[in-house]
């Protein structure tokens, strides 16, 4: 029996109504993405892919179509039983990084477990690990503002993670970042999909797309392009010697 997928949409539209104006932004997109993939979904201004990737990150709903999330059918749902899904599934990476200017990185990466139910210990703690795993354990008491930009993405990942979700979702992660620190969180984002997490990469950028091992690329609310991209750029120099002795490194 084959695995299920992770996510599931099948003939998904999503429509806006302005005044006498009936915007179809996204038409019909059907779309298969399974456990461990690394997925860049790729497409110019107006082409559906912010739309597509909100209704992924359950921020949206459908106006028609159904979307099934790791079993469940989320296309209905009300609000608050989407943030419960939010919350628990995925783990959102955001171009603005969307930390609390006034809190810590320690009480940044901890605030989606307030929501879960932890003590404050154990919030403290699953949040000291994650930021140790992206390499930011010296700086759990510095807030958003003593941090570079590359360790206020590094946290936000860190934040993304904290709740073990079945897909992280990077939207233009890079976007704000110069070159060499794009290419720092770009090795990050390597590193955490060797683990065996998904990943939806959503960006314009074609250099930072190579990255993911698919790409799907989106035209007019339209999926016009979905298929494995043969020329991996690897950054992570841990994963790139792994890859040219021939290792196996998916579930390092």
């Amino acid at each position: 029996m084959s695995q299920q997928p992770l996510i599931q949409i099948s003939d998904i539209g999503r429509k806006y109504v302005i005044g006498a104006e009936t915007i179809h932004a996204l038409k019909s997109v059907t779309l298969q993405i399974n456990k461990g993939e690394f997925v860049a979904l790729m497409g110019p201004s107006g082409s559906g892919k912010s739309t597509l990737m909100n209704i992924l990150g359950c921020l949206d709903t459908p106006t028609r179509g159904e979307y099934v999330l790791n079993g469940v059918n989320v296309s209905d749902m009300t609000d608050d039983e989407l943030a419960e899904v939010r919350n628990k599934e995925i783990g959102f990476v955001f171009q603005t990084f969307n930390l609390l200017p006034r809190s810590t990185s320690l009480d940044n990466v901890a605030l989606p477990l307030i929501y879960a139910g932890l003590s404050k210990k154990n919030r403290e703690e699953k949040a000291q690990a994650a930021l140790e795993s992206v390499g930011l354990g010296n700086r759990v008491d510095h807030k958003p503002n003593e941090l570079s930009g590359g360790q206020r993405q590094r946290v936000a990942v860190a934040r993304a993670l904290i709740n073990d979700p079945s897909i992280i979702l990077a939207d233009e992660p890079t976007g704000n970042l110069d070159t060499k620190t794009s290419v720092e969180i770009m090795g990050l984002l390597e590193e955490i999909h060797s683990k065996g997490n998904t990943i939806i990469l959503v960006t314009h950028e074609e250099d930072i797309a190579q990255h993911a091992h698919r790409i799907v690329r989106m035209r007019d609310g339209l999926i016009e392009d979905d298929y494995p991209n043969n020329d991996i750029k690897q950054v992570s120099p841990r994963l790139a010697a792994l890859r040219e002795k021939g290792s196996d490194f998916e579930h390092i």
